[in-house]
């Protein structure tokens, strides 16, 4: 709630719909009338409030019984022991044509993309990260800006069971050596360049220096944004998204359910004190905060 200078709010929910909003049905749900109440029960037991709230919210996948095992140690504590489940199966439920995604690059590009054409796209690149070789456990990285190609990679790799992390192209390429030379990639997904307060930043070069860096990869894709054919010569083992080969229309994804604590995310520190260190997410964790 925002309060004015003399503590009067400045804006109110309105009581005949506030009972509407999928919180209050939760609470009511769970018994509980009040946030404080509410609160109070997940902080009192955890155990109950994160179980119940995967139900509730319809979590795909198989919870098993068991919920916190060894709750008092940290770290050590193992939250939903024997559950299977996949972050990028439970984003990509429907395929329909309601929208998925709305872009605008700057006043440069903008797209749409359906549910329908989403899982399309995200079932093309699986069938690449397939033939590459990518399959649980691995890693593909992301050189590039939040593009709906970044989404597309994302959920491609994690519905393998492989493992996501990415990098801004404004970063140097001994910034990103730093971050993916620590977790070895197989596939390096990057931009052909990026567009900065109206003025197209090439990353060609970068790009083709950071792949002759880092002998993990065996392929790397160059997503167009600035041109629609982008030079990739110079760079090894390239190929252009839009290069990627079809798949049949209705091709349906693959979803490797994995462990409630499998990787999902590997993200990184600032690097200010040194070479910058890995964090890791993983799937039921992201998953459960999403719904939540």
């Amino acid at each position: 709630m925002t309060y004015a200078i003399d503590d009067q709010p400045l804006w109110k929910p309105n009581p005949a719909t506030v009972g509407d909003t999928r919180m209050a049905m939760f609470m009511q749900a769970m018994g509980h009338g009040r946030y404080a109440d509410l609160w109070q029960w997940s902080v009192e037991r955890p155990e109950e409030f994160w179980s119940r709230l995967w139900d509730f919210c319809g979590a795909v996948g198989e919870k098993g019984t068991e919920i916190l095992v060894d709750r008092d140690r940290m770290p050590g504590a193992r939250w939903f022991p024997a559950a299977r489940l996949n972050y990028a199966e439970n984003l990509l439920q429907r395929r329909d044509d309601s929208e998925a995604l709305v872009f605008w690059g700057e006043d440069k590009v903008r797209r749409r993309m359906t549910r329908a054409q989403l899982y399309a796209e995200v079932a093309r690149f699986q069938s690449f990260l397939v033939a590459a070789g990518v399959g649980e456990g691995d890693r593909v990285a992301g050189y590039l800006p939040n593009l709906p190609e970044a989404l597309v990679a994302m959920l491609a790799t994690t519905a393998l069971g492989a493992i996501w992390s990415s990098a801004s192209p404004d970063f140097g390429v001994q910034g990103v050596l730093d971050r993916f030379g620590q977790i070895e990639p197989r596939v390096l997904v990057c931009v052909d360049g990026y567009w900065y307060n109206g003025k197209p930043v090439d990353c060609l070069e970068k790009n083709a220096e950071v792949v002759a860096q880092m002998p993990s990869l065996v392929k790397a894709v160059v997503v167009p944004y600035l041109a629609e054919r982008p030079e990739i010569g110079a760079i090894a083992n390239a190929v252009g998204w839009n290069d990627i080969a079809a798949v049949d229309a209705g091709k349906e994804l693959v979803f490797n359910r994995v462990a409630f604590d499998h990787p999902l995310f590997i993200m990184f520190s600032c690097g200010n004190t040194g070479v910058p260190k890995c964090i890791v997410h993983c799937h039921g964790g992201v998953l459960l905060q999403h719904l939540k």
